[in-house]
């Protein structure tokens, strides 16, 4: 039987009591529980619970007085919050590291709700926990990125320097190895032609996407964030405009990665396969991971962000 975590809160610093009942809190995994007891009805801590994290928790009353009180802290379990696969991951870095290793698409397919997630992955609940609870046990320097902590205009420059970057100097990589590997074995594997050109399509249509963010799309964010300034809403282009035209070419983009998936039938390497036959398929991968994280990255972190930002009097910041 699981026990559940325990807090004396007459036993911590007053000054640091609620930071710690926040850290473990914090720790707690999806529908876990931990209990606190107290010399005094915790309540405020209640409302600074609900401030901070929101609905993401039950209170309940274990003890109430007069000398001694107990609460059932638990963290709602994702099904009960009704939250998208992308809204779980960009609050839960855990969630998103499970998400990734069970192969839920949180990107592309961010907008499902969990239940139909694990379903359409055939992901049971059971190996969704058991997953969880190895990521939670790493060690801090193997934690994924706190990505939802960061500032949108940092996260853009993360997202050039890594991501951009990364294809910029990919593409052309994998576009010279998939045409290749056609011209040198197309008369016994013919499927090597339409992955070819699966490729060349997908990367011409990045190439183009990456110029509509980096020269229109995130100027524009990075303005709007810029809570110092009060001239925004003059010339800055409609978020919800564009930022609901790059999740479609987002949308586009998983799904030439699909269509190259089946047409390689999952990057199933041929008896006999050449180095750079194998070095293609290793990219591809390389490169479809890669676009995964950066996809999640600005669907379910950056957009949302500056979405909320924009949605604020002008001058003020979230």
């Amino acid at each position: 039987m699981e026990t559940i975590p325990a807090i004396n809160v007459t036993l911590i610093e007053p000054r640091l009591r609620h930071a710690t009942i926040f850290k473990h809190f914090d720790e707690l995994l999806p529908g876990r529980e931990l209990i606190i007891f107290n010399d005094h009805d915790p309540k405020p801590l209640y409302y600074q619970l609900l401030g901070e994290r929101g609905d993401t928790f039950t209170w309940k009353y274990l003890q109430e007085g007069p000398e001694n009180w107990q609460v059932k802290i638990a963290k709602r379990a994702m099904e009960d919050k009704e939250e998208t696969v992308g809204q779980i991951a960009s609050k839960d870095i855990r969630m998103a590291d499970a998400f990734r290793k069970l192969g839920i698409d949180f990107c592309c397919g961010g907008k499902r709700k969990l239940k139909d997630a694990l379903r359409h992955a055939g992901v049971t609940p059971e190996q969704l926990e058991e997953t969880l609870i190895a990521a939670a046990t790493l060690p801090a320097a193997q934690q994924p990125l706190n990505f939802a902590a960061w500032q949108p205009g940092f996260l853009i420059d993360y997202i050039v320097n890594v991501h951009h970057r990364y294809i910029l100097e990919n593409g052309p990589i994998i576009e010279g190895l998939a045409s290749k590997v056609a011209s040198r074995h197309a008369d016994r594997h013919p499927e090597l032609l339409a992955l070819s050109e699966q490729v060349q399509q997908l990367l011409s249509d990045l190439y183009s996407h990456l110029e509509k963010e980096e020269g229109i799309v995130f100027p524009a964010i990075k303005q709007i964030a810029n809570t110092a300034s009060n001239e925004y809403a003059q010339d800055a282009p409609d978020l919800n405009l564009v930022v609901g035209l790059m999740e479609a070419e987002h949308a586009s983009a998983g799904d030439d990665l699909k269509r190259i998936r089946e047409i390689s039938s999952n990057y199933h390497l041929p008896q006999g396969a050449c180095n750079s036959y194998t070095y293609l398929f290793e990219k591809l991968k390389e490169f479809e991971n890669d676009l995964f994280n950066h996809i999640h990255l600005e669907n379910n972190i950056l957009f949302p962000k500056a979405l909320e930002i924009g949605r604020q009097p002008q001058g003020q910041a979230v």
